[in-house]
């Protein structure tokens, strides 16, 4: 057979194609359907991907039969797949960038709440100290440590001396130490588990 009886076969075929005939789509599509997948699989790798890509094309090309104007269906054919290819790489590329900064977020949020458990812990524990602490220091402390009252200011309010205050602070702190450094230890040995 001669190149210009194939060539005026794949015309009609082409002709017919256009105007709604599925028996010359499906021979079109296995015609090309193969030669399309090895040149998408090159470039992407990946049988399953490059097996959509080339369905795609081949369904995109039958919805659009009737307004295509197509002197080469293989050349048609292989610049569809190369733009498919390169629209398929570009939305890889965004999807993984956005998959990494999304881990990176969901690390640094479970950062975040580890750190946030691990303070409510220290200060579960630091409220628990200070409930062993004698009353007057308790109180002392808080002005001192969590109001952030200086020495005269707290003298004065509970009627006591400076340097009373200060025991009740000095004290409070050894007690407190004492306290958290069992806490620590425990803490230390459930993350170890």
């Amino acid at each position: 057979m001669s190149s210009s009886v194939l060539a005026v076969s794949e015309m009609q075929l082409i002709e017919n194609f256009i105007q709604g005939d599925r028996s010359s789509f499906t021979i079109l599509y296995k015609k090309y359907w193969y030669k399309l997948y090895l040149i998408a699989n090159r470039r992407l790798n990946d049988k399953a991907a490059s097996e959509e890509l080339i369905q795609e094309i081949f369904v995109q090309l039958w919805e659009r039969r009737e307004a295509l104007q197509i002197t080469s269906l293989e050349n048609y054919l292989v610049r569809a797949v190369r733009y498919s290819v390169i629209d398929y790489v570009r939305k890889e590329i965004v999807k993984n960038n956005y998959i990494h900064h999304y881990r990176d977020f969901v690390e640094q949020e479970a950062s975040q709440t580890d750190d946030t458990v691990a303070a409510n812990d220290l200060a579960a524990s630091m409220e628990a100290g200070l409930k062993t602490l004698p009353e007057k220091s308790q109180e002392v402390f808080r002005l001192s440590r969590i109001e952030n009252w200086p020495v005269t200011r707290i003298a004065t309010h509970l009627q006591l001396s400076e340097k009373g205050v200060e025991y009740h602070i000095t004290k409070s702190l050894k007690m407190l130490r004492t306290y958290l450094r069992e806490f620590v230890a425990i803490a230390c040995f459930f993350f170890l588990l």
